[in-house]
């Protein structure tokens, strides 16, 4: 499975672009539309379930009457660490808000298949999470294969979405002169260093190392600085990528705090 995902500024927007996505026959499982904050109920919703783990706040699941073309879904409103409160609908919504940090498994009882979870886009959570701060709401889609996923990228952008990718630049234009600032006072040239730093920021940031301790992700990140070096034979990567993966951290955790303190 390969995920396909879009960022729009109305959600207006985002409804209708999933809405087409579901009358060309993908899947309701397999398509999630995340918006910021708690979906308004004017539709008909029975709440399902409402869990609650340590420092996350409650997670409800309610059933959907026909909303965005999603007849039966669910939906499923859960805080998110370092972003606040989230409202996803359909399973997919239920297994991408999981892997974030919510408590959900309940809600979700245990309706996953393995290609959904496999399909995950982990290494993207942190684009999807900016953009629901920033307010945004993001589709995104589970494609079975390469000719579906070009078929959904030219479905979202027909209806006005930005690319992910995009919206991963813009998540980096807004860091990037505070981080050159910071790595420049410790004696580094960020201009050379930059590729690697920020792909150790990155690094930190997903879904399956953020959040532990230092010594339970060292393999990981020694793993990702060995295949860099292999791609790079003779650059200088082990430092930015460690630097930037601690400032990666420090980023990671300063949002959950703000969250917190709200």
């Amino acid at each position: 499975m390969k995920a396909v995902s879009g960022v729009f500024r109305l959600r207006s927007d985002a409804e209708r672009a999933m809405a087409v996505i579901h009358s060309a026959g993908l899947s309701e499982d397999h398509v999630t539309l995340m918006t910021p904050g708690r979906y308004e109920t004017e539709m008909e919703s029975v709440p399902a379930v409402a869990a609650e783990q340590p420092g996350m706040g409650k997670v409800i699941g309610a059933v959907l009457g026909g909303t965005a073309g999603m007849s039966g879904a669910t939906l499923v409103i859960a805080a998110i660490p370092g972003v606040g409160l989230i409202t996803a609908i359909g399973l997919l919504g239920s297994a991408i808000l999981g892997a974030a940090g919510a408590g959900i498994g309940a809600v979700a009882g245990g309706k996953f298949e393995n290609s959904m979870t496999k399909g995950l886009p982990e290494d993207e959570l942190f684009v999807y999470e900016d953009a629901l701060r920033q307010g945004r709401c993001v589709v995104i889609a589970l494609s079975k294969d390469e000719a579906e996923a070009a078929l959904l990228r030219e479905l979202l952008k027909a209806e006005g979405a930005e690319a992910i990718d995009a919206a991963r630049e813009q998540w980096w234009v807004g860091l990037r002169d505070a981080e050159r600032e910071h790595y420049s006072t410790l004696g580094k040239d960020f201009g050379n260093d930059e590729k690697f730093y920020r792909l150790g920021f990155e690094s930190a940031l997903h879904a399956r190392t953020r959040c532990k301790e230092y010594d339970q992700v060292m393999g990981e990140m020694s793993a990702q600085i060995e295949d860099l070096e292999r791609q790079y034979p003779g650059v200088n990567v082990a430092e930015p990528f460690t630097r930037g993966y601690e400032r990666g951290r420090d980023y990671y955790q300063e949002l959950c705090s703000k969250q917190k303190a709200a």
